[in-house]
């Protein structure tokens, strides 16, 4: 980037805490100054809120860096802090899963059975000669046996290696040889929007490439036919008939817990490798802090999928640990209706509800009359997570979700992360729409510029971390030399992971999306997010995604995709004048500077299951290239409608 991001987009609405949630807060603002005076210090009172079976010598060993060590020489067990803890302290009883499946199938689960069914895994997986440091592969729908795998492998030391259940078989093939797991954790198959998807047919071809591979363990799901070989074995016929008896062996605090994959957007998948005592601190403290949980009455639910991060920290280990009792869902948010979400917020009295500003931003689509269908007066707190959310989305999810009296705590955190980072606290912080605000307490976060100088407030550039933090991922697994130069080389001494970002006139963050979807606008860094943002503030747009294309005048223009809401006529005319007035919508919100070259109006954008807008494709379409690599597309048949109608000329061009 030559020159700093362009500060466009202003903000000025504060929202300050419900006094009733700040009057009773798990954090007051105490903590930052706490946490300021020294921080090291306050990370240790973070960690002496889990179960460690040895105390640690040395907080943090910075001796190598970028390599950390947190809480060195201590000793704990994952799994044991997530169940028998909570089972011994005469919490059995409380509901640990409400678990709600596609078809409309429940299981409730509490600590004490969740402990059972994990000592009876953890016992199936010894008999099928998993022991600790073993890497196990996990490809499972969103069923409680996945959570149960997961605390299985941690409980006896093996590593866990979760592959989303939507990936291809060249995915999970890739994962699993790079990670040379030992056994894969699969199901049949699972339920998702309204049929049954197979999961174990990918399984078999991906196994037939990975000689580590011994076994396959299988959960039946759906009932249908799967075939079958003398390396499978079913998991009602192992698992549920071991022993519930197991007793959980404590393992150093640097002990790998799991390798989680994010997808390189050229080179092959990146194994981000974490670990366990300064992981499980983070996790446990942020869950506990930005949701402000109280496990004896909230009901807490992360929509995200097992298979992501956020389904790692705030669904497995950072609820768990805190003994919180929660909602887990398989399948998707318009199975088999548009109201599905709410729906279930009504059912099972969700009082906190974390998810994604894409899902939010669908939700706009479909329209307010959905919600509002529904009694959601159990919600206190709302959480967003996964890229930057947009102002509108904020607001329509603070007065239709929230009905005005909900805090939203945006989230700003990365697999790499392991656990949230810049986020408000609903207690203490006056929100703004679109911002996630301050670092946390404990953490250390800047925007810089080329030079690696913090930015003053009301500029723009790089969001880097400044000192290392307790759930940080410890290397690319099998690569130390990809971790230093993915992570440490842009500035020396400083983790910097892609997002640009912008201080306010207050100092508080705003992230502005990766670094590589910027565009060069006349000498201008324009961030696609405030573009984005712009648009998404007219009332006749539901959704917006854009792009930098190639151009002769500018070196980059700003080419938009655009979805209407569902009210909105595009016909002829109609959409003619409507693009007109988004183009001229947008030079008056962000100034001309940003005015888009060409508006496309689109039924839906290209997104992969996890609900990431792929602007690679869209780059495709704008700039007339044939399109790349679609196959991690949710629905690769948007692209087709995409292109038909950029080359019908759809736009409005100057």
């Amino acid at each position: 980037m030559s020159e700093t991001l362009a500060n466009l987009l202003q903000e000025t609405r504060q929202f300050p805490p419900p006094a009733e949630l700040a009057a009773a807060a798990n954090l007051t603002a105490e903590a930052y100054d706490e946490a300021a005076a020294d921080r090291l210090a306050f990370w240790e009172r973070q960690a002496r809120r889990l179960h460690w079976s040895k105390e640690w010598d040395q907080v943090l060993d910075w001796s190598n860096p970028p390599f950390a060590k947190w809480f060195v020489g201590g000793q704990l067990n994952v799994a044991y802090n997530c169940l028998d803890r909570h089972v011994e302290a005469g919490y059995g009883d409380r509901v640990a899963i409400h678990w709600e499946g596609e078809p409309g199938d429940t299981r409730t689960i509490t600590y004490a059975e969740l402990l059972a069914l994990t000592c009876q895994a953890a016992n199936a997986l010894t008999a099928l000669g998993v022991t600790a440091g073993d890497r196990v592969a996990i490809y499972l729908p969103m069923i409680p046996e996945a959570v149960v795998a997961m605390l299985a492998c941690a409980r006896i030391g093996a590593t866990h290696s979760v592959v989303f259940g939507g990936f291809s078989t060249d995915a999970l093939t890739n994962r699993i040889q790079d990670a040379n797991a030992k056994l894969v954790i699969t199901a049949d198959g699972g339920y998702r929007r309204g049929k049954a998807t197979a999961l174990k047919a990918t399984v078999d071809e991906a196994v037939s490439r990975c000689p580590s591979v011994e076994r396959v363990l299988v959960v039946r799901r759906t009932g249908q036919e799967v075939s079958w070989s003398e390396r499978d074995v079913w998991w009602h016929d192992t698992v549920e008939t071991a022993s519930t008896e197991h007793t959980a062996e404590a393992f150093d605090a640097e002990h790998p817990l799991y390798i989680l994959y994010t997808s390189g957007t050229t080179a092959k998948p990146k194994g981000i490798l974490h670990t366990s005592g300064g992981y499980l601190t983070q996790v446990a403290f942020t869950h506990h802090a930005v949701f402000d949980l109280k496990p004896e009455t909230d009901v807490y639910w992360c929509t995200a999928d097992i298979g992501w991060v956020t389904g790692h920290s705030y669904i497995v280990y950072g609820p768990l640990a805190n003994g919180a009792t929660q909602l887990m869902y398989e399948g998707t948010p318009d199975t088999p209706h548009r109201g599905r979400f709410w729906e279930l917020v009504q059912k099972y009295k969700v009082t906190i509800l974390y998810t994604a500003p894409t899902l939010i931003r669908t939700m706009m689509k479909w329209g307010e009359d959905i919600p509002k269908g529904y009694d959601l007066s159990s919600l206190r707190l709302l959480g967003s997570v996964g890229e930057p959310i947009n102002p509108e989305a904020w607001i329509w999810y603070r007065e239709n979700i929230g009905r005005g009296r909900c805090p939203i705590v945006d989230t700003w955190w990365q697999t790499e992360t392991g656990a949230i980072m810049i986020s408000p606290l609903p207690g203490v912080t006056a929100t703004k729409p679109g911002s996630a605000m301050r670092p946390l307490p404990g953490v250390s976060a800047e925007v810089v510029d080329d030079q690696a100088n913090p930015v003053p407030n009301g500029g723009g550039g790089f969001l880097v971390l400044t000192e290392p933090w307790p759930s940080m991922l410890r290397t690319i697994w099998g690569d130390d030399q990809r971790f230093i130069d993915t992570y440490w080389s842009r500035f020396d001494g400083l983790y910097f992971a892609g997002d640009g970002a912008k201080k306010d006139d207050d100092g508080d963050v705003w992230l502005l999306g990766r670094v590589d979807d910027v565009m060069l606008v006349s000498g201008h860094n324009i961030s696609t997010t405030e573009v984005e943002s712009a648009l998404v503030s007219h009332p006749s747009v539901a959704e917006a995604a854009v792009v930098g294309a190639t151009d002769p005048t500018t070196g980059q223009a700003i080419v938009a995709f655009t979805i209407p809401r569902g009210h909105v006529d595009t016909s002829g005319d109609a959409g003619t004048a409507l693009i007109a007035e988004l183009r001229e919508h947008v030079s008056k919100t962000l100034g001309p500077i940003a005015k888009p070259r060409q508006i496309m109006l689109v039924p839906e954008l290209p997104k992969t299951r996890s609900g990431k807008i792929m602007r690679r494709l869209l780059r495709d379409v704008a700039e007339n290239r044939s399109l790349g690599d679609v196959t991690t597309l949710q629905d690769s048949s948007v692209m087709e409608l995409i292109s038909a109608g950029m080359r019908a000329g759809k736009s409005d061009e100057d």
